[in-house]
């Protein structure tokens, strides 16, 4: 089967074209937000509609953040082209830094409203896989997130010629690689729902922690065939290495909570 992407612009409002990835991510946010609003009532009745009625500020610092570090990734284009910093149409958002924004914003309005910060991040962490999972398919309007050629090229993404790597112009089907990360999100996603459902002793953060894992596993391995990542040192992408940091404040976060469990059940001998 061949993937061919359809134009970047889903129409125009006089003359001003609305692009699919922008839609794109709009639903996956808002889906995301009901997700996370869903289960957060689920556990907190007494604070219903939390999550959906700080919506906007996260949503806004996330992006913010998002931009800052994709423009940090690319100092030498930013620094020369400041006015460039502020044209979020061109495009240019990370994960990552969308990660770090609203996780201090998270922080700081939980902080304010004497709110468990760990029970909001569970609840977000689930929606957040599923949100990524979805946004994934801007990234196939875009005619971006693709890895190395497919060998016998009888299947694969099509690139056209003007979005090509310039090493791989000869080619012109190319592995998926946002198909392959959109799966294994989704995938994350049935994970934590089933252990969110399933944690017996309700234990905050398990599923924040969780998360940071598993999505960390995912982005490192994907990083590994895709050739369109935004910045490298020598062979190794920047994605990689903040998915290993990420990975390893996991791990460091569920020992912690594990540690913590155990002081508490001894405390209570």
């Amino acid at each position: 089967m061949i993937l061919t992407p359809p134009s970047d612009i889903a129409f125009k409002i006089f003359n001003f074209p609305v692009y699919w990835y922008g839609i794109i991510m709009a639903i996956s946010i808002f889906i995301g937000f009901l997700c996370a609003n869903h289960l957060y009532n689920k556990l907190n009745p007494d604070e219903k509609d939390f999550i959906i009625e700080n919506a906007p500020v996260i949503i806004v610092f996330g992006m913010l953040s998002a931009r800052f570090y994709f423009c940090c990734l690319n100092f030498k284009h930013y620094i020369a082209n400041p006015i460039e910093i502020l044209n979020f149409r061109q495009g240019g958002l990370s994960i990552h830094g969308a990660l770090i924004g609203a996780i201090l914003t998270i922080t700081v309005i939980c902080l304010k409203n004497k709110i468990k910060i760990l029970k909001i991040l569970d609840c977000c962490s689930i929606a957040t896989i599923l949100g990524q999972s979805i946004g994934r398919f801007g990234n196939f309007f875009n005619s971006e997130a693709y890895g190395f050629p497919v060998l016998n090229q009888s299947w694969g993404l099509y690139i056209e010629p003007a979005k090509r790597i310039f090493e791989f112009q000869n080619y012109s089907l190319f592995h998926p690689a946002f198909l392959y990360e959109s799966f294994f999100d989704l995938l994350g996603f049935f994970i934590l729902l089933f252990i969110f459902y399933r944690n017996k002793h309700k234990i905050d953060g398990v599923i924040f922690f969780l998360y940071l894992i598993i999505y960390a596993i995912i982005r490192f391995f994907i990083e590994r065939i895709r050739i369109d990542s935004a910045l490298n040192i020598g062979n190794i992408h920047i994605a990689q290495i903040a998915s290993v940091l990420i990975f390893l404040i996991g791990i460091f976060g569920l020992c912690f909570l594990r540690y913590k469990y155990c002081e508490n059940k001894k405390n209570e001998l």
